[in-house]
């Protein structure tokens, strides 16, 4: 029998085909987001870089976790996967539920994406028992790639940050005011976006107000999201991170959360990097 486990956000969707021997095949396509992407777009990715890597395969169960899936835009996810994978079982769930089961197995701990966006959870060892509401890159996402991105373009835009480093990053993007407003104010996925601009961040790591402006985000991920666990729970649980900006900024990251105490776990790029 072959199974398909998806892990996916907004920009990337990380695929694992396995069968009842334990062979386990890994390969990628574009982030499927269905509270961002229409049916057809969506249509579309599944048909031209999921078909092709289970051309002739009898898929018989899709385990589908991605950022955007509650509600009826998990239902939708299903309806399409059913349609055009059309495996027998399908279950679609929080990208959050499948990073916990990732990265926890049957044990207890707080999990954290650092990627494109931000969410957090407290996970009792089956299922999420606590969840800050993560509110998306305005009015949350904290310590994501996309609110990196916004604040580093907003620092560079008000002239906030030395002269130096401006001009260097216009040189390696070179877009004007009127080019930056539309592309994140009159087109999709401005998240994506913001996120693009983070290898600025981790190309100038060695200055210091690069490392202040990521540390700064960090602090407030853990205040305004993780603190609010520790009504539940003991700073002695386990705090595990996974996405792109956790495993990039993995220094910094493991600064802030020693100062608050807690015991760091895993860190991880992609959440199935735990089960490989």
């Amino acid at each position: 029998m072959k199974t398909l486990l998806a892990d996916a956000g907004s920009t990337k969707t990380d695929w694992l085909l396995r069968d009842n021997q334990g062979d386990a095949l890994r390969f990628h396509t574009d982030g499927m987001n269905p509270s961002l992407l229409t049916d057809d777009e969506i249509r579309h990715i599944l048909a031209t870089q999921l078909l092709p890597q289970i051309e002739g395969l009898l898929i018989e169960q899709v385990d589908f976790y991605g950022a955007g899936c509650r509600g009826e835009a998990a239902e939708r996810m299903k309806n399409l996967l059913g349609e055009v994978v059309g495996a027998r079982n399908i279950a679609v769930e929080s990208d959050m539920l499948g990073a916990a089961r990732m990265l926890c197995g049957n044990n207890s701990g707080i999990v954290c994406i650092l990627g494109t966006g931000a969410n957090s959870c407290l996970y009792d060892g089956q299922q999420i028992s606590r969840q800050t509401p993560a509110l998306g890159f305005i009015l949350g996402d904290e310590g994501s790639g996309a609110v990196l991105g916004r604040r580093l373009i907003g620092d560079i835009f008000k002239g906030q940050l030395p002269e130096d480093l401006c001009k260097d990053f216009l040189l390696d993007y070179p877009l004007t005011m009127d080019e930056l407003i539309r592309r994140v104010y009159r087109t999709s996925a401005p998240n994506q976006y913001l996120a693009s601009f983070t290898p600025f961040l981790s190309k100038n790591i060695h200055r210091t107000e690069i490392q202040e402006l990521i540390r700064d985000e960090f602090h407030r991920f853990i205040r305004r999201n993780v603190l609010a666990y520790l009504a539940y729970t003991t700073a002695e649980t386990p705090l595990h991170f996974v996405g792109s900006i956790a495993s990039v900024f993995q220094a910094q990251l493991s600064e802030v959360v020693a100062q608050y105490d807690f015991t760091l776990g895993k860190v991880v790029r992609q959440p199935i990097d735990a089960l490989c």
